[in-house]
């Protein structure tokens, strides 16, 4: 049976282009840039519109923006192979509105590198609890206004934020149960690190080479 919007009392999508228009609109000067990708609208705003633009995007009646479906951070560091010099964390927030069946990608810069913070988005949508909490966790973003923000992915007395670029992939600290105290202590990692060469095997007729051939 096909779905009729009509019927069913759902609202039609716009087309990325007119939610587009209808931001800048709404949004004007608060907004830093409007851009559509692959069918996806993206707002970038400074950290200083960040929540009256929140607030914006769930109340407007054009817009509303009810749920947020997603928040992350990201570090920006490695961004196009080094080369790249903006800011180097951000917030990137994934927002739905069931009522009017559009999506938007909020994003916004921490104006500090050595000490990221924004403002929480807690009391716009109560969901960006966890979501702050995780991005702290494993970047380091601080999050004002939050009412508990502490780690909740890593272990109790972790040290460091592991999502980070310059965070070593092996960690800096393992941990294994000792019999002679018996209980469960850190210690120093004791990876050893090692180049690893793959060993390439072709197959009998791979590239037109003759069966038997040698790889």
């Amino acid at each position: 049976m096909s779905f009729n919007p009509v019927l069913t009392g759902a609202a039609q999508r716009p087309s990325p282009q007119a939610l587009a228009q209808t931001l800048e609109q709404v949004l004007g000067s608060k907004a830093k840039r409007i851009t559509v990708a692959l069918g996806e609208v993206t707002v970038v705003v400074s950290s200083a519109h960040y929540l009256e633009v929140a607030a914006t995007l769930r109340d407007a009646p054009q817009l509303r923006f009810e749920q947020l479906m997603d928040l992350c951070g990201v570090d920006f560091s490695d961004y196009k192979g080094g080369q790249y010099d903006g800011l180097r964390y951000a917030a990137v927030l994934h927002l739905l509105s069931v009522s009017l069946n559009q999506r938007v990608r909020l994003k916004v810069f921490c104006p500090d590198d050595d000490f990221p913070v924004l403002p929480s988005v807690c009391k716009v949508w109560n969901a960006a609890n966890w979501f702050e909490r995780e991005a702290f966790d494993l970047l380091g973003i601080v999050f004002e206004g939050h009412d508990d923000l502490r780690r909740i992915l890593t272990d109790y007395g972790f040290i460091g934020h592991p999502f980070r670029k310059d965070f070593p992939t092996t960690g800096h600290v393992e941990m294994r149960y000792d019999p002679e105290q018996k209980r469960v202590i850190y210690q120093p990692v004791t990876i050893e690190l090692r180049e690893v060469t793959p060993r390439i095997i072709r197959e009998d007729g791979y590239a037109g080479r003759p069966s038997g051939g040698q790889g």
